[in-house]
């Protein structure tokens, strides 16, 4: 039985909780947030929180996988999270090695592709060269495309593509009257995806904080309440119910 076959199979045995396969979403983008919340209420580090959540992270990537939904996208590390404490900021860059050290060959093996959204020039050097290794090693890899926005803004992403829109154009590569949504897209760190069909963020907030503004235009939102450490796969599941059942028309009528 190959990969596909084994995740048919695991799709019907589950249809119950998900609902329908075929109508389960192709990318879903995740604002993991609560860990400084769930760690307030268990009082505990604020970096204790952070290490929490990594753990369902774990879970609902391979969940994901085994889904097999297309995309992956998730927000670990904003470009405004700099203006934290230095020492949880010290956190999140050591938990980015710590993550990939414990599960790159678990990754990698399952096929995962690894995609970092966002600047990684401005990163510690250790943490650069990780991403960088991560992404290296599982370029050629064909299965779920796993986007990890790290030094991410979306306002800093559009302004990337309309500088290298703005290049070509001054090249002579391309003319204005040509430049479509399409070009836009391919200038995104997410070029070849589909957008994202779920938008999902946890701890109740109800605002996208600079995530993925272009790539979410028709994305359906769910913001569940639970913290991001206590979010289960089950209550994912219920996140993609949710999803199959609401009516997607894109801006035109369904009679």
């Amino acid at each position: 039985m190959n990969v596909k076959q084994v995740r048919d199979l695991w799709k019907l045995k589950n249809a119950e909780k998900i609902g329908d396969p075929a109508k389960l979403p192709r990318h879903v983008a995740i604002i993991m947030d609560g860990n400084g919340r769930w760690a307030r209420q268990h009082k505990l580090s604020v970096s204790r929180g952070h290490r929490q959540g990594t753990e369902t992270l774990r879970e609902i990537i391979r969940h994901t996988d085994d889904l097999g939904i297309e995309a992956l996208s998730l927000y670990a590390f904003s470009t405004e999270n700099w203006s934290r404490p230095p020492e949880e900021v010290a956190a999140l860059m050591q938990l980015i090695l710590d993550f990939f050290a414990s599960e790159i060959d678990e990754l990698d093996e399952k096929n995962v592709r690894i995609l970092i959204l966002g600047d990684k020039s401005a990163l510690p050097e250790k943490q650069r060269e990780t991403l960088i290794e991560a992404e290296r090693r599982t370029a050629g890899n064909t299965g779920l495309h796993l986007n990890i926005a790290v030094n991410y803004g979306s306002r800093a992403e559009l302004a990337k593509a309309a500088r290298e829109i703005a290049e070509e154009v001054l090249a002579g590569r391309l003319k204005p009257e040509e430049i479509s949504e399409e070009t836009v897209s391919e200038h995104l760190y997410t070029a070849g995806q589909p957008e994202v069909d779920l938008m999902i963020r946890t701890s109740g907030e109800l605002r996208l904080s600079n995530f993925m503004l272009y790539q979410n235009a028709y994305a359906e939102f769910v913001f569940p309440k639970v913290l991001w450490p206590d979010f289960t796969v089950e209550e994912y599941d219920r996140c993609l119910k949710e999803f199959e059942g609401r009516g997607r028309r894109y801006g035109g009528r369904t009679e």
